[in-house]
């Protein structure tokens, strides 16, 4: 209501017959107020509607070389740089691009031609892509992808929750036999090559062919998605990385998973260091060399780039970052490491290495102690650093009750990869698995309660490494010097039981090299020592922690209990453990406690708790030929010039007579 009273007077009716209204000023009384305001001085809907979207910008000028740069420049130079990265390596000039959706007005058509060379005219052999316009999403907000995903791919839907659900395609998990490494002069010589390598080969050549396919779709494209995020929460250390994409789901995956820019860091971004091509809509040649399926995931060092083709699972991205970083860093002296880690109040540091199964994630989630990262991390001379600016979760059965965190991470902003939900109310059901078994939450690290900010911590006091040992006989913790935390570390050990829908119980080791052999470089032994002398220099130790069976194998014996392997990871923290007495198991030599606060102590020796000695000492063995076979493929590698690091590793193995 105004401020001016209405009533109907008692006067004769007006010309339509109703009685006439006569307003009367009843300010005095103070009944009503004045709600109203001003037209909004436009002139059409589409103005309207600018005005409710406020333009973002640095705050802080931005110095280029003649000096500050205005915001058309930026601009400029920004768009000047995605071209050149969209550019065939065939053609003298990069693509036409114009940042802005297609299907909206928000910017005026502003375009940047690359050129290489300024007086290059137009001939009879121009292609069609070069005529057209492509237009650049650049490093949109998670609301704007949420948008993008919604109005334009199916399968994104907004969950009860506020995540966006999306689908990855027929891949739903990484394809580890399509993925490439570039052979040449300088890569021959560093990578890990044959036998047990995760480095396949593939040449220059078959590189440019896939680089110039994926290209030329993402050019052929209406519009891209390109995200300039970094790598590394180390400020002296950050890779600056470039996505360019087809999809807002990838590209709102990666906006979580890197570092996140500040607009004053975005302005200055320049060239990136490493730039990935994800065309993943669009499948490789099956002809083309080196090829053996219609998915090809390609790296080249020394370009600086990664190309996807033929699946668009957003995990290949992370994961090739990943690669990139076990190559970069430890050229620069710098261990990177498959890893989670938390920092004490105190500032104590813990690194827990696990493969899927062994706890990594539960054990080193702990509400009284920092999150620093749960995945992928760097240690330099100045410590720890996350490599990433998210967490990448598993959902499959996740509960509130079991995973609080992640529980409460999973809200807008979040990608959700193949989950279920229920199509009216769009609750997630995470125990259902018809899509995939490998359902996953991407979210910023900053969604976790307890996350440090930034990702940065001290030299590490502990580096643990578990083990679901499923065989039984494996001590719940064990203190390992030097030579055997590499030993350990190369090994990679854990071991599930597979198969048990047809009725096999026999455990099955499982041993990946640095606890992630997918995504390492160079040789194992390289990180092992390069971990070895970081935790020398630093005064960390290493321990080895079962979180599987005790008392006998899968199948007989029981699963070593969450709170006492809590009560051990405690007593590491502490520095109590370090306190007590130890003594030496037989075969693997291990020193293990003979007390731990909170633990039964005959459970400390694993042979005390298995009725069957016979059985417990065949099992043994049959475990130490198992890690003995799989160190094989490691013994004829040598670090430097001598033998005595090669020898002194293979000495802290497992020693028995066959």
């Amino acid at each position: 209501m105004s401020e001016t009273a209405i009533s109907v007077a008692s006067e004769p009716a007006g010309w339509n017959g109703l009685p006439k209204i006569q307003t009367q000023d009843e300010r005095q009384h103070g009944i009503c107020h004045d709600d109203s305001a001003p037209p909004v001085k436009v002139q059409t809907i589409d103005e309207l509607h600018s005005l409710q979207r406020k333009r973002s910008a640095p705050t802080t000028p931005i110095m280029g070389a003649q000096g500050t740069l205005s915001d058309e420049e930026r601009q400029k130079q920004q768009l000047q740089s995605i071209s050149a990265s969209l550019a065939s390596l065939t053609r003298e000039t990069g693509p036409k691009v114009v940042k802005g959706d297609p299907a909206g007005k928000r910017e005026s058509a502003k375009h940047v031609h690359h050129h290489h060379h300024q007086d290059v005219s137009p001939t009879i052999s121009v292609s069609d892509s070069a005529l057209k316009f492509t237009h650049v999403l650049y490093n949109l907000s998670p609301a704007e992808l949420y948008e993008q995903a919604i109005k334009y791919e199916k399968g994104s839907y907004i969950t009860s929750t506020g995540a966006l659900a999306t689908l990855s395609g027929a891949k739903t998990g990484r394809s580890p036999r399509d993925k490439r490494v570039v052979k040449d002069e300088m890569t021959e010589a560093e990578l890990w090559w044959g036998k047990g390598s995760p480095n396949i080969e593939m040449d220059e050549e078959t590189f440019l062919v896939n680089r110039e396919r994926a290209v030329d779709y993402l050019n052929s494209l209406e519009k891209v998605f390109v995200n300039d995020q970094f790598l590394n929460w180390d400020p002296e250390n950050k890779i600056k990385v470039r996505i360019v994409s087809a999809r807002a789901y990838h590209s709102l995956f990666m906006h979580n998973m890197c570092i996140r820019p500040t607009h004053e860091e975005l302005a200055d971004f320049g060239t990136p260091d490493f730039t990935i091509y994800n065309a993943g809509q669009f499948p490789c040649n099956r002809y083309t060399h080196y090829m053996t399926s219609s998915t090809s995931v390609d790296i080249n060092l020394a370009r600086k780039e990664m190309v996807i083709l033929g699946t668009q699972y957003a995990g290949e991205m992370k994961k090739g970052l990943f690669s990139v970083m076990h190559y970069l860093m430890p050229k620069c002296q710098i261990l990177s490491l498959h890893s989670g880690c938390n920092m004490g109040k105190d500032g104590d540091v813990a690194l827990f290495f696990g493969l899927s199964g062994t706890g990594k994630t539960t054990l080193s989630t702990d509400h009284n102690r920092y999150l620093i990262g749960d995945d992928e991390h760097c240690w330099s001379e100045s410590g720890v650093s996350n490599i990433e600016g998210g967490c990448y979760a598993k959902c499959i059965d996740l509960s509130k009750e079991k995973e609080p965190d992640i529980w409460n991470a999973i809200k807008f902003g979040t990608v959700l990869e193949n989950v279920v939900f229920d199509e009216h109310t769009r609750e997630v059901d995470y125990s259902d698995k018809s899509v995939t078994e490998n359902t996953r939450a991407a979210y910023p690290i900053e969604y976790i309660p307890n996350a440090k900010l930034p990702c940065v911590a001290p030299h590490p006091t502990n580096v643990i490494l578990l083990a679901c040992d499923a065989f039984g006989v494996l001590p719940p913790v064990s203190k390992l010097n030097l030579a055997q935390t590499m030993y350990h570390f190369i090994s990679g050990y854990t071991a599930l039981v597979a198969g048990t829908e047809e009725g096999i119980k026999e455990p099955q080791a499982t041993f990946s090299a640095c606890f992630g052999a997918a995504f390492i470089m160079l040789h194992p032994t390289k990180y092992a020592s390069m971990l070895a002398e970081k935790m020398q220099k630093h005064g960390a130790t290493a321990w080895l922690v079962n979180t599987g069976w005790s008392g006998g194998s899968y199948g007989s014996g029981s699963r070593i209990k969450l709170q006492y392997t809590r009560k051990i990871i405690d007593a590491i923290h502490s520095g109590s453990l370090l306190n007590a007495n130890y003594q030496k198991t037989e075969v693997f030599g291990l020193e293990i406690p003979t007390e731990v606060e909170g633990v039964p102590p005959e459970i400390l020796d694993p042979v005390n708790t298995w009725s069957d000695k016979n059985s417990y000492k065949d099992t043994l063995l049959k475990l130490a030929g198992l890690f003995t076979k799989n160190f094989e493929v490691f013994t004829n590698y040598k670090i430097g010039t001598d033998t005595k690091l090669t020898d002194e590793i293979l000495a802290a193995g497992p020693v028995y007579s066959n």
